[in-house]
């Protein structure tokens, strides 16, 4: 059964960093490609960053670009999300969801991501 979980969140001052991971215990993982999605108190979510099962392709928002890394250990089963230069609008819960099978893009839309995390919180202060 898949089971995504995202570890790494926590507090940070505005400018710091943190690296978020996403796991998962199926071998199966590997060959899928990964977004990372945030949703703060009364937003929707939000996309963040994905990549591709051969980490030869991402996508991110204009929001992160130049600030976050996504990227991938297959034999780790991992997927990783480097946020530096922090800004308290990054505030959010950060979620990593899979994208389904045969998507050959990596698409900004949640509904697109099947499996999905139960979320770390990330909290940036001024």
């Amino acid at each position: 059964q898949v089971q995504l979980v995202e570890s790494g969140g926590g507090l940070v001052q505005a400018g710091g960093s943190l690296r978020l991971s996403c796991t998962d215990s199926t071998r199966s993982f590997n060959v899928y490609a990964v977004g990372w999605f945030r949703q703060a108190p009364g937003k929707e979510r939000e996309f963040v960053a994905a990549i591709n099962w051969s980490a030869d392709n991402t996508n991110y928002a204009d929001s992160v670009k130049g600030r976050f890394i996504i990227s991938r250990d297959n034999a780790q089963n991992t997927v990783y999300l480097q946020m530096n230069s922090l800004k308290p609008s990054d505030t959010a819960v950060y979620y990593c969801a899979r994208l389904r099978a045969g998507t050959r893009y990596l698409p900004e839309t949640p509904r697109l991501y099947d499996y999905w995390g139960q979320g770390a919180q990330v909290t940036v202060s001024e």
